[in-house]
């Protein structure tokens, strides 16, 4: 390929999965491009203004450690932080910050005009290029435009044949009347790359100045040291955040207007979010309920748009200003940009590396909502990973991959490379099966020496963690070697705040974090080694290979659900087997046991 610009990585697309990219290639060391539509629209988001919750605070977390960009972006632009499920085992917390959409944006772009080794480039990629080897080599714009890489990176997020829907009307649109990308589909399809069709949607956005606040309940954020950083960080409140709800008028307007929806008329052909769909998907599906929360949301401090979090629609716009005005606080409201349903294409992961590497196209990486995931979170994670192998797999290094067993980013990935999807992924805390090990607190413990030596932190960040981790093991052991009985025991106690039981015990030194730390390993010290044992005695398992001819369907003491779901997947290792939903420890050992008997 005959060019002028040559990188080591190209990364198309600079949503948050493309940002992260290009971010840890740049920073480990390679001669990067990020080739954006759009470059004012780097790092936008074009959804909820909001980044964490229970299980996707988890992964931003995971980015935090791994010296990724978004949480960096986070502290530097929120608006209101909260503290999920705290009423709940710390396994299960989750860190939710809503954040000014147009500041991140900015400091998304800052950040990466900053940033050494990376070049940004505004343009459409429309094909991928091989050499005469068939080996990849680079990419052509839209322009005629050639440029070569070692590896590319694409996240191209909802823009491939894009289609949005308004009521009955549909367009072309890659996102909020942005061009979409037509080509580069045909492109992937010709290296062999099978594509699939999802969707997903907005709400519309109100005006700030024509909604009844006084009518609405406040949701109070809470006072916290730190964010998804490693260092402490006093929050502050910029805006307040609220809810409402919908009512039975405004599930009779939708209902009388059922025949306006493209969802219910089943007119668009991508699968829609389970976990997030559109209002009026959700009044049909649970037609007994008379009420829905709707989180009310300052999208950014420079604008007065509000996004009613819950309210994600493909009703016309008259529709949407009926039943929008029918909810209480939103009687006068005025909407600024009507809600829509986008359809867009996406490849199947399960063509994938655990690297996210694509198998039958070696240096070629999928990331974000291509993978058929949904949310900024998912994405960055996917961005990242997906970013360090691009960079390793340029300099002919060693690939880097994370186990399910030590993150919640390691998860998602085994989801999706193991099993693809059927509907756009979501993360959860339940579908890390040993979330008891992967919490908020420990982060850092878990992955910052991997981080270290993939060149993603600098030595001073690894100077004050390996000063924090000692400190941590130093309290624990002085903890259990100690003779303060009283101590100990309220350290078991849900209601009290270890930060105050270790102070009073003279453990002036410690975060909340730390202490966080401290008090679950020693709370649940029990269950976390069983966890352990556990996950070691998996390892040894997970290689053994499961006969083709294995028969399920008389394997007695397996449930007949798993029996047919086996038979279904049908898991090449014991491996695979247990990532099968509902395979609990005691199956997964009764299987382990019947396929070494059948190859004997």
């Amino acid at each position: 390929m005959n060019s002028g610009y040559q990188f080591d990585v190209i990364v198309v697309g600079a949503g948050h999965a493309g940002v992260e990219a290009a971010y840890s290639c740049a920073k480990m060391g390679s001669k990067t491009a990020l080739i954006s539509l759009t470059l004012s629209k780097i790092g936008y988001m074009p959804c909820n203004p909001a980044i964490g919750g229970i299980g996707k605070g988890h992964i931003v977390f995971e980015i935090s450690a791994l010296g990724g960009l978004m949480p960096q972006l986070c502290t530097k632009t929120y608006l209101q932080a909260r503290m999920l499920n705290t009423k709940k085992g710390p396994a299960v917390h989750g860190l939710r910050l809503q954040i000014d959409k147009v500041a991140y944006a900015q400091e998304a772009q800052k950040r990466l005009k900053a940033t050494e080794n990376l070049t940004l480039i505004e343009g459409m990629v429309e094909k991928l290029v091989q050499d005469n080897q068939g080996k990849l080599c680079g990419v052509v714009l839209k322009d005629g435009t050639e440029i070569s890489a070692k590896s590319i990176v694409l996240t191209t997020g909802t823009f491939l044949n894009g289609l949005v829907h308004i009521g009955l009307h549909n367009y072309p649109s890659g996102r909020e009347d942005e061009e979409p990308v037509i080509n580069l589909t045909h492109s992937l399809r010709s290296l062999g790359i099978a594509m699939g069709r999802l969707k997903t949607g907005t709400p519309p956005r109100l005006l700030r100045s024509s909604i009844n606040w006084d009518l609405l309940e406040k949701q109070e954020a809470d006072n916290l040291d730190s964010l998804f950083e490693f260092y402490p960080h006093q929050t502050t409140t910029k805006r307040d955040c609220y809810i409402t709800h919908t009512n039975e008028k405004v599930h009779e307007i939708i209902r009388k207007n059922a025949h306006l929806s493209p969802i219910l008329r089943k007119e668009i052909t991508g699968t829609g979010p389970r976990y997030c769909p559109s209002i009026e998907d959700k009044i049909t599906r649970f037609a007994g309920k008379t009420a829905h929360q709707v989180f009310v949301e300052p999208e950014s401090e420079s604008t007065d748009w509000i996004y009613p979090n819950g309210l994600s629609t493909s009703l016309p716009l008259e529709v949407q200003k009926q039943y929008i005005q029918a909810i209480k606080g939103f009687e006068n409201a005025e909407i600024v940009r009507a809600g829509y349903a986008i359809e867009y294409d996406f490849a199947f992961p399960n063509q994938l590396k655990h690297t996210l590497e694509v198998k039958k196209v070696p240096g070629l990486f999928l990331a974000g909502q291509l993978n058929g995931t949904t949310g900024y979170e998912e994405a960055a994670g996917q961005g990242l990973i997906a970013g360090i192998n691009a960079h390793l797999h340029a300099h002919n290094l060693p690939p880097f991959m994370l186990d399910r067993t030590e993150s919640y980013i390691g998860v998602m990935i085994d989801d999706l490379v193991t099993f693809g999807v059927d509907e756009p992924y979501r993360m959860f805390t339940s579908r890390a099966e040993r979330r008891l090990l992967l919490r908020q607190d420990n982060v850092f413990l878990r992955l910052t020496d991997k981080a270290y030596h993939l060149g993603m932190i600098n030595e001073q960040f690894y100077k004050d963690f390996a000063q924090e981790k000692a400190l941590i093991a130093t309290t624990i052991e002085s903890l259990k070697k100690g003779h303060n009985s009283t101590a100990l025991l309220r350290l078991f106690n849900e209601n009290e705040h270890p930060e105050r039981i270790l102070q009073a015990e003279g453990y002036t030194n410690l975060t909340v974090r730390n202490c966080q730390t401290i008090q679950a390993s020693i709370k649940y010290a029990p269950y976390i080694e069983r966890e352990e044992k556990e996950v070691e005695r998996l390892k040894n398992y997970q290689t053994m290979k499961i006969p083709v001819t294995f028969d399920y369907i008389n394997c007695d003491g397996l449930s007949m659900e798993l029996r047919h779901k086996c038979i279904k997947h049908a898991p090449q290792t014991i491996a695979q087997a247990s990532l099968i939903p509902g395979m609990t420890p005691a199956a997964l050992s009764l299987l382990i046991l019947k396929v070494t008997l059948a190859q004997k």
